[in-house]
Parts: structure tokens; sequence; C-alpha cells
């Protein structure tokens, strides 16, 4: 999946409308609140990828969450009936619900809003459906091809309405409605007054795009952005400045390197193994993200229950066994003192992505690996994959079904941003497997567990760090509440609620 993507679930959070520049305080009733973020998103549609976790203003999804990631209902009146072989789940849709443009929301709508989804470049997500069926206006039934403990996680998906999204204007039930899209600068939305969970305090907000993260900042404090997602160091400037709150959210999004297995070099276990023992992951936690963060050894964060706890390693570097682990494998340093060379690619305009691979770089020259760098934006990164290196971000804290079935599983090999690196390994096709369609959570905790232990071993990934994430947002609000973040920042984002807030008195 394309990066953007995943920003343009964060920009749903934020839904959004008319670009006059914010005024010093909050946003009051009537004033636009203008968010900058950094990508733009490639569609507002959620059938094509739009918010799938919930993290969409526009549109509402059968479930929510709370700000502690637990599921609520939201179009839906309650949880699903799960039949008693988990084979099938009913929901029964709210009274009263409308869309944007004045339809009323039925069973139909949701049936239509799955059927298309498993037809979408995120399908693979919804595998596990068969069929769904309208059994009357209210009552929309799932029948599964098998037990699949995620379901009710997945039915966070912003439902649309039958026929899907056309000439371009997004329709959907959620707090906010489309008003326009200017390609390459911003996003406009405005208060549904209509919605079934109360109308928005911040009537207007702006999604504004914005590439470079100094940029971010000097707009932020110059006053023509309410609110920034911003680097650790970007958004220190902001701390302790009157009418400025900066709030650092955990989260389980991770920074790691993406190896390429096609690469004679980087496909080398030895190589991959050396680089991560050789690693200050702790000084990457420390300089780089200004303590904002944890070091990283799998894609599954600590602070999340289905942790692997075995799944570790040393903070600090490891010069002496990384070099007799290459010294074992037989490359030996020549008359430069290079043991082998490998380039490391990151986006040019993400200033983080651009230190950890510094720093990869330097640690990698104490052990004899040369990494050439190259700071590219993603279409040139795209088609180099499969060949190169790569400082990747990823991380979900919902459920480990999320992101590493399509990442780590070999049927996606090569799919775009699912497992670029072409990793293929039976046992942990299998562990994943086992995982998605185990029914009973003890069983699906031993299938996780032993995906963490071979892809940890495998050294599929080098992680370097969990981030926290960074927001400053000008002006004082009630009804802010932090969660943990996924790697989108969106559903467990600060934007989560935004259309809760109100300017603080």
């Amino acid at each position: 999946m394309h990066p953007r993507l995943w920003v343009s679930v964060l920009l749903a959070v934020a839904s959004l409308s008319a670009c006059t520049a914010p005024s010093a305080g909050p946003a009051s009733a009537g004033d636009a609140f203008v968010i900058a973020i950094s990508s733009e998103f490639e569609t507002l549609d959620p059938v094509r990828g739009y918010a799938p976790d919930g993290g969409s203003m526009m549109f509402d999804g059968l479930m929510s969450r709370n700000a502690d990631l637990s599921l609520k209902p939201a179009l839906a009146t309650a949880a699903p009936t799960i039949s008693a072989d988990g084979l099938r789940a009913v929901f029964t849709l709210r009274q009263g619900v409308r869309f944007h443009d004045g339809r009323p929301l039925t069973a139909k709508d949701v049936a239509y809003t799955y059927t298309a989804v498993k037809d979408s470049p995120i399908g693979g997500d919804y595998d596990a459906i068969d069929t769904v069926t309208a059994k009357d206006d209210r009552t929309v039934e799932f029948t599964l091809k098998h037990a699949y403990a995620p379901l009710a996680q997945r039915t966070t998906l912003g439902i649309v309405p039958e026929g899907g999204i056309t000439a371009g204007r997004p329709v959907g039930t959620g707090p906010y409605r489309f008003v326009s899209w200017t390609p390459g600068d911003k996003v406009v939305m405005a208060a549904n007054k209509d919605y079934w969970g109360g109308a928005p305090a911040i009537s207007t907000v702006v999604v504004a795009f914005a590439a470079d993260d100094n940029v971010r900042a000097t707009r932020l404090a110059a006053g023509e952005f309410d609110a920034a997602i911003l680097p650790p160091k970007a958004a220190a400037r902001f701390e302790g400045v009157q009418g400025v709150t900066v709030h650092k959210v955990d989260s389980a999004d991770y920074r790691g390197i993406m190896w390429p297995f096609k690469n004679k070099v980087t496909g080398d276990r030895a190589i991959r193994k050396a680089v991560s023992l050789a690693l200050d992951r702790q000084a990457m936690v420390d300089t780089i993200m200004a303590g904002a963060g944890k070091p990283a050894y799998g894609p599954v964060s600590p602070d999340t229950t289905w942790h692997e706890p075995s799944v570790t390693g040393r903070p600090t570097p490891d010069i002496a066994a990384a070099t007799r682990l290459l010294d074992e494998a037989g490359h030996r340093p020549g008359a430069d003192g290079i043991r082998a060379s490998f380039t490391l690619m990151y986006p040019a305009g993400d200033t983080l992505r651009k230190e950890l691979a510094l720093a990869v770089a330097s640690d990698a020259k104490k052990i004899g690996i040369d990494v050439r760098l190259a700071g590219l934006d993603w279409d040139a990164i795209e088609p180099r994959m499969a060949e190169d290196a790569l400082i990747m971000g990823y991380g979900s804290p919902y459920d480990p079904d999320y992101v590493n079935y399509e990442l780590f599983h070999s049927a996606f090999a090569g799919q775009g941003f699912f497992n670029p690196g072409f990793y293929d390994n039976p046992g942990v096709d299998a562990a994943l497997e086992k995982g998605r369609a185990a029914a009973e959570e003890p069983a699906r905790r031993q299938a996780y567990q032993e995906f963490q232990r071979l892809i940890h071993q495998d050294e599929a990934w080098t992680y370097l760090a969990f981030l926290k994430h960074v927001y400053v947002i000008r002006g004082r609000y009630q009804g802010v509440q932090p969660s943990v973040d996924a790697h989108e920042h969106a559903t467990g984002g600060l934007f989560r609620d935004l259309h809760t807030w109100k300017p603080a008195a």
C-alpha cells in the first residue's frame, strides 16, 4: 500500500473547510481550523482505501473506537451477534441516520460497501468475508469463509451509499461533509449540522498539505496553521510557548529497515543481523527523536498485549558480535576496509527518516558495511524496493492481523508497499494464516508469538524505534483525548474526536 493511503486516513480524521488564516487563539464556531500534514491522499473513497480503521470524519463505520481503543457502536446499535460456529455475524443499524445528500442509511448501503471493498486495493483485509446481505432495512448479515476473530475490528470501515461515490464527491454519514479538494493544496469540509451524534462545535476544518517538516513548523509558528504533526526536533521550538500545546502520544508506529531479499547483499541473513547488532538504537531515540520513542526489535509494540517478550535485543551496539558474525559468514574486509555495500533509500522530505538513515549508515560503517544513502520521492522509491533497502514505517495497536498479514505473507510479495522485499517463509505464512482463522484467543496468541519469533530470527526487517507522535496545537480545546496511535495517526490519533472538541474558555 502506498504511504499516501495511510495518510488518507489521517486526513479523514481531520475532516475539513475554507482556507482562511487562523486566529491566534482557538478556532471559535465559524472559524476554520487548519491542520497541516506531510502528504496528500490518493482517494477519499473508503472502498478504495480511505480511512479503513475509522479515522474519517466524513464517514462512519458500523463500529468505532473509544480513546482506549475498545470498540463502541457507531452506525450499528451494538456489537454484532455472532453465531456459535463463528461463521455468521448480524448487525442492527441505528435508526434515523442520513447521508450528507439526504438519503437514509439502510442495510443495502452496508452490503454494497463490504461487497465493493473486497475487490479494492485493501480487499485482502476483508478476505474472510464471503457475503454481506441486507435482511431488511436495518439488519445486515455477514457470512464468513472461516471464523475470523478481528471481524468487529474491521467494521470501522466507512459506509458509502449503495452505488458508491460518484463524480469525485464523497458522501458519507459523518460529522463533516465534503466541500472541495484542491490537488496539491488542501481539502475543505464543513460541519454536518444534522449529524446523528451531535453537530460539531468547530464548523470548518481545512487539511493543508506541506511535505517539508520545517515548512510545516515555520508556517505553524507564523499562524497559518492551527495544528501540525511534526517530528520531535521540529516540534521542540513550541515547547513552553504561550497559547500552544505540544502533545506527545504513544504509538505502535515503528520505523525500520525493509530488506530486499532479491538483492545478493541484503538477502544475506548475516549482513542483516550484523547491521542490527551494530546499531545504537538508544542513541537514535535520545538524539534524533529527542527522547520521543523507544528502541524497537519487532513489529508488535511492547505496549500491547500481543507482544512476544523474547523478541528483543540490545539498545546499544555490539560491534564485536557483529564483526564476528560477518567473519564467520565469509565477509572479510577488503583493502579499503569494506566488507559489503548496499543502498538505503528514504523519502527525501521526511527529516526523521533521513536522520535515521544517516545513523544507520554511520553505525554500519563501524563494521565495514558501506551504506549508500538515496533520498528520493515515493514515486522514485516504489519501483526500486525489490532491490534497494528502505527506511519504512508501519504499525497498528488494534490486532496483530492488521498490517502484518499483507506485509509478511508470501502471497503479497511485491504487491506495491505490501511485502515489497519479497520475504518468503512458509512458517511465517502458516502462523499468520492460523492467527487470522483461529476463533479462540489462546490459539491466536500462540500463532502471533510464533510469527514474531520467526521474523526476528530471519531479521526480515531491522526495527529501529517505536515513535511517539507529536502534535502541536495553537489554542486550548476541551475534549482532546490522547490514545495509542497507529502508523497512520488516524483512529488512535489526537484528531480522532475533533468533532467533539470545543474551544476552552
